[in-house]
């Protein structure tokens, strides 16, 4: 078994190496988590980026999910079933009342960050905000849009500290 992992999920219109995850990548080996970030554009229905993310069933001592904008989604409703030590969200797509979207998730760590933008025109911060009182998580809430992809600085520090946190436990 894997010793730390982490997984990240990419959100709709991006793929699984883009700006925010090449980045975040770096940050987790330097804590000495193993990366994987699976490739979920061939589709756009979050219930088929859940299966297939549950379908490979990552498993590690120390557990951790990621996931920006419906990737964010992916990786909360993936909670239940995966049962990480940690969650890093980042714009996560919640709440959305559409068939597919509108999920509760379950199983949330109690290490458990979300990160929005103010000016996030994609996923209202009103989501996020309500994540995270529901699930008791740390929300982080920066002067950036819906990508984040221009706080990629806290965004490092800010997962730097989850690490950090899980593997101190």
């Amino acid at each position: 078994m894997t010793e730390n992992l982490i997984v990240f999920a990419h959100g709709k219109e991006s793929g699984p190496w883009g700006t925010k995850i090449t980045h975040l990548a770096q940050t987790a080996q330097r804590r000495g988590f193993a990366v994987i970030s699976p490739d979920y554009s061939h589709t756009q229905d979050p219930q088929a980026r859940i299966a297939q993310l549950l379908a490979l069933r990552p498993t590690a001592r120390r557990l951790v999910l990621a996931g920006s904008s419906m990737g964010g989604y992916v990786s909360a409703m993936a909670c239940a079933a995966l049962q990480p030590q940690a969650l890093f969200l980042m714009a996560p797509a919640l709440y959305f009342p559409y068939p597919g979207w509108d999920g509760e998730p379950q199983g949330i760590p109690p290490r458990c960050s979300v990160v929005h933008g103010w000016h996030d025109d994609i996923v209202p911060l009103a989501q996020a905000q309500r994540f995270a009182l529901q699930h008791r998580a740390a929300l982080h809430v920066l002067d950036a849009g819906h990508t984040l992809n221009d706080q990629l600085p806290m965004l490092d520090l800010l997962l730097d500290r989850l690490l950090a946190e899980v593997l101190a436990a």
